[in-house]
């Protein structure tokens, strides 16, 4: 997996969880993930397809899921289920568009499909060309976790070998 593809990713997810909770976040781990992945709670998956293809998952356990949303309302409690998945997905939203600025940059032409709740145990395996990279966020009101998967369409992966390198 190119780093370029993942991290306008990992920045974004960084600086909206710090901006969001207003204060600091750690990333702890970073690892590679070839099984099949297992959602943890609440999970946004976003669809990319373009000249870049793959997909994010913004994923929260549900009592982290329940303090986010609870810190963003500025309440004790959210009022629903609903609200906490609809704060999942609006975390996810704004870490997206933060990628895509960096990656439109890049040059990379591709459409972003809008967050929608991930609500299986088990799914979205990788293949043999694309791999999943995990990243843990700490934060103030636990962990979170982001998995990526990108990966440069056919056609894409060999203009970008056939090109020569910029020095």
């Amino acid at each position: 997996m190119k780093m370029e593809l993942i991290q306008p990713f990992i920045n974004a997810a960084d600086a909206v969880f710090a901006e969001a909770l207003q204060a600091p976040t750690n990333i702890l781990d970073l690892s590679m993930d070839e099984e099949t992945y297992r959602r943890k709670g609440v999970a946004a998956l976003i669809l990319i397809k373009g000249e870049i293809e793959g997909r994010v998952i913004l994923d929260l356990a549900p009592d982290v899921a329940m303090k986010v949303a609870s810190h963003l309302a500025g309440s004790d409690l959210p009022e629903s289920e609903q609200v906490v998945r609809e704060t999942v997905c609006e975390l996810a939203n704004m870490i997206i568009g933060n990628s895509v600025t960096l990656l439109n940059d890049k040059g990379f032409r591709f459409k972003i499909f809008p967050p929608q709740i991930h609500g299986q145990e088990v799914g979205l395996a990788g293949s043999a060309d694309t791999e999943a990279m995990v990243l843990c966020i700490e934060t103030p009101c636990g962990e979170v976790y982001l998995n990526i998967s990108m990966h440069y369409l056919r056609r894409r992966r060999m203009e970008r070998a056939a090109a020569p390198a910029a020095e």
